[in-house]
């Protein structure tokens, strides 16, 4: 299918500004042009409640529809950024809309970022982020039993390893898991980061530099790093993965799901057309993007449990 026309735009933009590269940026101007690129997620949503806290040396921004019940199903929200960028004011539209049309609560995590904090920073960070919550989920106003695990990219990477890492202790596991375009194979194994790695703004660059400075002493094969090829997913929730035509990372996203298929998981994917790497931060100027918001919101309200084991 064609590029959608907002985003087609944006791509012909960026090939003919020479398809400018990460390698040529420091991690300062990396990271305030993800912040500029805000500007085509739409229009704020406003309908919302935001809060950030802190809770034993996590920050956590929490975004609740207004005049919402005491306690709601909650979506732990991981953001993107290929382990070197990204936060709580890249992903602000997201999480609001998020809150707003699921009519659930969102708790998004801050976990630390590469090059300053090198793996295992990220993943530990996600892990005990998602710990925290369920620990103050009466505080905080979660239902322990319509927990989904969420996210972006790197984030979709980490709400993976999360549920790993929470499945192998045995003390909780969420209801679901949504892993948008997530990273999951750091050997760039798949041929979709040839067919889609040079032109559609999110290059092969861009996500290959990323583990190169998350991952300097760190073998690519390393299972928390590459979860792909991970025999250990029996036992995992329900499981929605969300691919774009246009991504480097299409063909990893997709293989999850026939090896989640294989293991026994309940695990659906979805792959959307005429799309690009990040468009679910595109409402701006992509329908598709839109539609997807509404579709994740849908399944995080929509969660049902109970998948605690107390």
């Amino acid at each position: 299918m064609a590029l959608e026309k907002g985003i087609d735009k944006l791509v012909q933009d960026f090939i003919a500004a020479g398809r400018p590269s990460p390698l040529s940026q420091n991690i300062d101007e990396r990271r305030a042009g993800y912040v500029a690129s805000t500007v085509l997620a739409g229009e704020k949503e406003i309908r919302v409640h935001v809060a950030t806290q802190e809770l034993d040396g996590i920050t956590f921004r929490i975004v609740s529809p207004l005049n919402a019940p005491e306690t709601l199903p909650t979506v732990i929200y991981y953001h993107g950024g290929c382990f070197v960028s990204g936060g709580f004011d890249t992903h602000d539209n997201q999480l609001r809309q998020l809150a707003y049309y699921g009519n659930c609560r969102v708790i998004a995590v801050q976990y630390r970022l590469a090059p300053e904090f090198t793996f295992p920073a990220a993943h530990d960070d996600a892990e005990r982020g998602a710990n925290l919550v369920w620990k103050y989920a009466n505080t905080l106003g979660v239902d322990k039993n319509r927990i989904t695990l969420c996210g972006d990219s790197a984030g979709g990477h980490l709400a993976l390893v999360t549920a790993l890492r929470l499945k192998a202790t045995g003390l909780w596991q969420p209801a679901q898991l949504i892993l948008i375009y997530p990273m999951l194979d750091a050997t760039a194994y798949f041929e979709s980061y040839t067919r889609n790695g040079l032109d559609y703004v999110i290059t092969r660059d861009t996500l290959l530099s990323g583990y190169d400075m998350y991952l300097p002493h760190t073998e690519r094969q390393h299972p928390d790093v590459s979860p792909l090829w991970r025999d250990d997913f029996h036992g995992l929730p329900r499981i929605h993965i969300i691919t774009a035509e246009y991504d480097p990372l299409c063909d990893e996203g997709e293989a999850l799901y026939h090896r989640m298929t294989e293991q026994s998981v309940n695990c659906t994917c979805q792959r959307w057309s005429g799309v690009i790497h990040g468009f679910f931060q595109l409402g701006g100027i992509s329908q598709a993007a839109r539609d997807v918001m509404r579709d994740v919101a849908w399944r995080a309200g929509a969660v049902a449990g109970p998948c605690s084991k107390e």
